[in-house]
């Protein structure tokens, strides 16, 4: 019996399962994260560089105001 519940003969694989989907979830969440972090700092590096997004660009030429995400 496992946290009040009988999940039959099958319960060391069932919890393992979870166990694992937990774990994979968690590290994808984790690698998503990171991920993000690497990205702003990649972004921040080349914008510092003077490098800028083909849309300002064009925006530029054109005249137009392009809000920034």
């Amino acid at each position: 019996m496992v946290l009040g519940m009988d999940l039959g003969p099958h319960a060391a694989f069932i919890v393992i399962a979870y166990g694992f989907a937990t774990l994979i979830v968690a590290a994808m969440i984790a690698w998503i994260a990171f991920d993000y972090r690497r990205q702003t700092r990649s972004l921040a590096e080349l914008e510092a560089r003077g490098v800028t997004r083909r849309s300002e660009r064009i925006a530029a030429v054109s005249g137009e105001s392009v809000p920034r995400t």
